[in-house]
């Protein structure tokens, strides 16, 4: 959908006006009907008025100045304005009742309201705009590659794709952008704005579609729902990552070693393992990590901020995944199973050490002894025995 600043839209009843300066008086000349002006007319009308202000001229109804072609003039002075038909109305104060309908447009009445949802639309031509949301109908074309828009203006600024224009230019850093809408955005990176504030916890954000998908989180609302297994998501790109869970599908293949991943992320952060880079650092312990959101999990140890809360016993985690897991403990679901023996877990990482006692893995290495575990848990308990031992020589343990 196409969203577009309402024009100041002229009614379909429109009547040619002329301005006399000399006598201050509005002329409103009646020899053209109403049917002779197809919306076409009118809304080529609109844009030139468009125009003619972005170029420094303003329309004569608002400035009262003549607008008037020669041969109009000529005809005016053959046939004064008093003998011609029409009705004349003293400009300045007066009731705005009185003024006839292109005056009404310039002062913001003349709104109509769209059948199908009740919205108040100004202008005729606004409303028929307004309807090709309901019918779909997009008349204007892109001759390059097909796309229709409801309107001009939008299409107008769909084909600097094509043309690689992008006039709006930030000052701050140069970027340049299709739209002055997405410069305004852009901007307020420099300045730090953050206009849209969260009724809830007054968080901000510089754009109101992010402020929609953070409310989210407050609400509960998962509107975009997997039709495989039927898991809920918060936005659309989150759901699209999910599906290839489903489908298998990994784009993102590391060039090093063959592995794939399903979002762009993890394999930025897969890729810093081949080179050593890791630069997300812990001020408090100074260990790093490849990417922000595993530096700011580890924070949470240091903080004992536990921000994931169980609706059911108010136990918290440092995770939401981990806050995931344990809920399956209260619904009893087991949603990983072994393919070996059949027996259900209710996460990822007790089924992967529980196929260990099937293939006989033992991942976990003591450097002391050499001794393998399936678990790393498994590993610190041993570990914590060599510990004693050396710290016990009265049982005869090494030193």
């Amino acid at each position: 959908m196409e969203l577009e600043e309402e024009p100041l839209v002229l009614e379909r009843e429109n009547l040619r006006s002329t301005y006399t300066a000399g006598h201050g008086m509005v002329h409103e000349n009646e020899e053209e009907s109403p049917q002779q002006r197809g919306p076409e007319q009118v809304e080529l009308h609109v844009t030139l008025l468009g125009r003619s202000k972005a170029q420094g001229n303003f329309c004569p109804l608002e400035q009262g100045k003549a607008f008037e072609s020669p041969d109009r003039s000529k005809r005016e002075q053959r046939n004064p304005p008093v003998k011609r038909l029409g009705k004349f109305i003293q400009l300045g104060g007066g009731d705005l009742s009185e003024l006839p309908i292109p005056q009404r447009c310039h002062t913001g009445d003349g709104k109509n309201t769209c059948p199908d949802c009740g919205k108040s639309v100004r202008g005729r031509l606004g409303l028929t705009r307004h309807q090709r949301i309901h019918s779909g109908e997009k008349p204007y074309r892109c001759l390059l590659c097909g796309k229709g828009f409801t309107i001009s203006s939008t299409l107008a600024k769909h084909r600097r794709i094509h043309t690689g224009e992008k006039p709006y230019q930030c000052f701050s850093c140069g970027k340049s952008f299709i739209q002055s809408s997405q410069l305004i955005t852009h901007q307020r990176t420099h300045t730090g704005e953050k206009p849209y504030q969260c009724p809830e916890c007054g968080k901000g954000f510089s754009r109101s579609s992010h402020l929609i998908i953070h409310q989210r989180f407050h609400t509960g609302e998962k509107p975009y729902e997997c039709p495989q297994c039927g898991k809920g998501f918060s936005q659309s790109s989150n759901l699209a990552t999910h599906q290839r869970v489903h489908t298998g599908e990994r784009p993102y293949q590391c060039s090093q070693c063959g592995k794939g991943f399903t979002q762009s992320s993890d394999f930025t952060a897969h890729q810093r393992l081949h080179m050593g880079e890791r630069p997300y650092r812990c001020a408090e312990c100074g260990k790093s990590y490849t990417n922000s959101s595993a530096l700011i999990k580890h924070q949470r140890n240091h903080t004992g901020e536990r921000p994931y809360k169980c609706p059911e016993c108010r136990k918290g985690f440092s995770q939401s995944s981990a806050l995931l897991a344990h809920q399956r403990i209260h619904t009893g679901e087991r949603p990983y199973k072994c393919p070996e023996c059949g027996k259900g877990f209710y996460a990822r990482s007790p089924l992967i050490a529980h196929r260990r006692t099937h293939t006989g893995e033992t991942p976990y290495m003591c450097l002391e002894c050499g001794k393998g575990f399936r678990k790393k848990a498994s590993l610190n308990v041993h570990q914590r025995d060599h510990l004693a031992e050396e710290q016990c020589p009265d049982q005869g343990c090494p030193q």
